[in-house]
């Protein structure tokens, strides 16, 4: 399915999972005169057990295909593994197309600390990226920055956006290392690098032994997305979108509920 000549260009947004759809809401809000398509690479997930040069290939092998059928104006790479992994491979293999990215927010954790102590929380493979490293580089050498590689969060918070129970003990084994105390200060900023911690951070401050500020960038994300998106005037928001796409094309009953709730055929 492709756009129209005559109507407005959908915004496409990519996750390995669900946890896209943390930045899909902001993303709405702010051009709600957009049509979205939401691919969700749900057959490779989780990312972070992948060799890099294989999952690399696999993203830049999934975009030749979903650019040609699809039409996006915009691509909202809602996932840190892929975009610090994959994002400089899709631009140049695709010029044409304008792609926003997710990486970790470690510069707005950096100024925005008081401790100076910072924890990103993130999959394996995000703590692992040379890009990850180069952010704290360039942006928070004043401050101690703990990477948190999690093997599990991600595949917790996808059970539990769908419904299912979550232990505490799991989830406090994942993050429990966030929380450091370092010459009478104390972490007070957990960046959360993966777009399907949001959906549990209402947990992660029940569980916190102390109160931080659990660093969310979908809307930071949105809003560069939409400052990327011509704005037209009076368009009339396009009824052949809104609909998700999984790679697995089985995506279980719980999933296309969910889906539903966000507005999205599936």
């Amino acid at each position: 399915m492709t756009a129209a000549a005559n109507e407005l260009k959908p915004v496409l947004v990519f996750d390995s999972g669900i946890g896209g759809l943390t930045v899909l809401r902001e993303a709405r809000v702010l051009m709600p005169e957009r049509g979205f398509i939401y691919i969700a690479d749900d057959a490779g997930f989780p990312y972070g057990s992948w060799e890099e040069a294989a999952l690399k290939e696999r993203i830049v092998d999934l975009f030749a295909k979903l650019l040609v059928q699809y039409d996006p104006e915009v691509c909202i790479i809602a996932c840190n593994t892929a975009f610090t992994l994959a994002g400089a491979a899709l631009r140049a293999a695709f010029p044409q197309m304008t792609f926003v990215g997710t990486v970790p927010a470690i510069k707005p954790a950096a100024e925005r600390t008081r401790s100076g102590l910072v924890s990103v929380l993130a999959t394996p493979g995000t703590v692992k990226r040379a890009y990850t490293r180069d952010l704290i580089q360039s942006f928070a050498t004043q401050c101690h920055v703990r990477l948190v590689g999690s093997q599990d969060l991600a595949r917790l918070a996808e059970a539990y956006i769908r419904g299912d129970v979550v232990s505490d003990e799991a989830v406090m084994t994942e993050i429990e290392q966030c929380f450091v105390e370092m010459d009478g200060r104390k972490t007070d900023i957990v960046v959360l690098a993966c777009t399907h911690y949001p959906f549990m951070a209402n947990i992660f401050r029940r569980l916190a032994p102390w109160p931080v500020d659990w660093l969310d960038p979908a809307e930071a994300i949105a809003r560069r997305a939409r400052s990327l998106v011509p704005q037209v005037a009076d368009a009339v928001h396009p009824d052949n979108f809104d609909f998700a796409v999984f790679t697995s094309g089985a995506p279980d009953f719980p999933t296309r509920r969910l889906m539903q709730g966000f507005g999205l055929k599936a």
